[in-house]
């Protein structure tokens, strides 16, 4: 009778198991969700950078136009890296949770880009973009501040300072 027990036991554990590991699909919503954000985020650039085309077109004055220009590409540099983020995030979380992409393995593209083995691995890739993404945020913000005191100045050169910073450790493990 102790064996049935340790036997049901133990096929209750096995199911339990099986229907834990199973819920790692749940992770699917993410990667679905992420790679639909992704690729709505790169049109939105893609408007963006067609935008300033049309505008240039129209030959509206220089100085609106070179505001126009470093506003926009800016705006649709930041645009591509928070999709490259989502990108980079979906693919990591599938590979980490769901299965290898098989493309991806036979691919030296897939190989450089898809080094994801861990957690780890993925936080530090994001993280790494994340900052880019804070950094050209910042120098769109810069672009646009009307200097009325030296102190703004200095406030800019201390976030340049933070940036390099920012940048020095995040490839200081390399």
């Amino acid at each position: 009778m102790g064996e049935q027990k340790s036997g049901f036991t133990r096929r209750v554990e096995l199911f339990f198991e099986t229907f834990l590991w199973n819920t790692r699909w749940l992770v699917l919503i993410a990667v679905i969700a992420s790679l639909l954000s992704a690729f709505i985020v790169f049109l939105v650039g893609l408007y963006e950078v067609f935008h300033l085309v049309g505008v240039f077109i129209l030959k509206t004055s220089y100085e609106y136009l070179y505001t126009k220009l470093l506003s926009v590409v800016i705006a649709s540099v930041d645009l591509f890296l928070i999709g490259t983020f989502l990108l980079v995030f979906s693919l990591g979380l599938y590979e980490l949770f769901i299965s290898k992409i098989d493309p991806a393995e036979n691919d030296p593209l897939g190989q450089r880009v898809l080094v994801i083995k861990s957690l780890e691995d993925l936080k530090e890739k994001l993280g790494r973009l994340v900052i880019m993404v804070l950094i050209v945020s910042f120098f769109k913000q810069v672009l646009h501040l009307q200097f009325k005191n030296p102190f703004e100045t200095v406030y800019i050169a201390v976030g340049v300072l933070m940036i390099a910073l920012a940048l020095y450790f995040t490839h200081k493990k390399e």
